[in-house]
């Protein structure tokens, strides 16, 4: 059985030694509409290649998980009605039952553990909720990071998201948070969550250097490499909280749960804000894909020494 497709360019890539970068899908299906949905995915994919790497776009479709998309598949998945939001359970029965898929940060990395790709770039991690201490709401992007050997760039967690606890998940996990250039963890719009980062280092090369040797050790899991937004993008820490609150309240009063909150709360911030959210949310993006390829250049340099 194959259990999964690479894309011309990918294999071209992976046959030639040159650096890939695992890019996510959800935000093709989940995150914003078409045709913005495609073109942000085009302006990612263009941005890893501008870095001198090769972009490997990972989705499901009909049933077969792709690494890479061609431009066709990616319009094919922009369109797409009823696209499942895989994570690691679902992912499997995804695939098994012929469906359409979008991978979340979990099972992206699964994927690109699987085609053998190191670096992955994303917007925000998920984590824990706020009042998980009574639903039991953690993403299982945490548990991935603690087993799956991918780093993934991200702009820190969600702001939506309990940000204390979800790092202190990551800790208990053994997962090292490295934030880039800075001493404080970013919170996805925000530059600063307001908390301290467990890691800083300050170049890609630093930071390739700290994923080999974790490889060398025989150390399992991932990297989270904090990459906070640029400062003319963000949206000011102080200014969101109370649109934030306002937007969880409103989920609890409605009794919106489970993968419903994160979308839910997005959307409610996206119209409490004008539109900003989102375009920050797009700027982060591109960002973080620019310093995965340039991550990724520098693991492929030392693996070929």
């Amino acid at each position: 059985m194959t259990l999964f497709t690479l894309s011309e360019d990918v294999a071209a890539a992976k046959a030639a030694g040159q650096p890939i970068v695992a890019l996510e899908s959800t935000i093709i299906t989940h995150g914003m509409p078409y045709p913005q949905n495609v073109e942000v995915a085009r302006k990612v994919e263009a941005t890893v290649r501008a870095e001198g790497a090769i972009p490997a776009t990972i989705a499901i479709l009909d049933g077969e998980l792709l690494i890479g998309l061609t431009d066709a598949q990616l319009e094919q998945l922009a369109q797409a009605k009823d696209v499942m939001k895989v994570s690691r359970a679902d992912m499997p029965v995804c695939m098994a039952a012929g469906h359409n898929g979008a991978t979340t940060v979990a099972a992206t990395m699964i994927a690109a553990h699987l085609a053998g790709i190191s670096v992955f770039a994303t917007g925000g991690i998920g984590g824990v909720h706020k009042g998980a201490d009574q639903s039991f709401d953690i993403s299982a992007d945490l548990m991935e990071l603690a087993q799956t050997p991918v780093s993934v760039v991200a702009a820190g967690a969600k702001a939506i998201l309990d940000i204390p606890k979800t790092l202190e998940v990551l800790e208990t996990q053994g997962v090292p948070v490295i934030a880039i250039g800075q001493d404080d963890f970013p919170a996805f719009w925000s530059r600063s969550s307001g908390l301290p980062a467990p890691l800083r280092l300050d170049s890609p090369a630093e930071i390739a250097k700290a994923y080999v040797m974790r490889a060398e050790m025989g150390l399992p899991g991932g990297q989270l490499i904090a990459n906070p937004i640029p400062a003319a993008d963000e949206i000011a820490a102080d200014a969101l909280a109370p649109i934030i609150k306002e937007a969880t309240e409103a989920a609890d009063a409605q009794g919106i749960a489970g993968k419903d909150v994160t979308p839910f709360l997005l959307s409610r911030i996206f119209d409490t804000t004008e539109g900003k959210s989102l375009t920050a949310n797009i700027a982060l993006v591109l960002n973080n894909a620019r310093i995965a390829a340039q991550i990724a250049t520098e693991i492929s340099s030392l693996s070929a020494e």
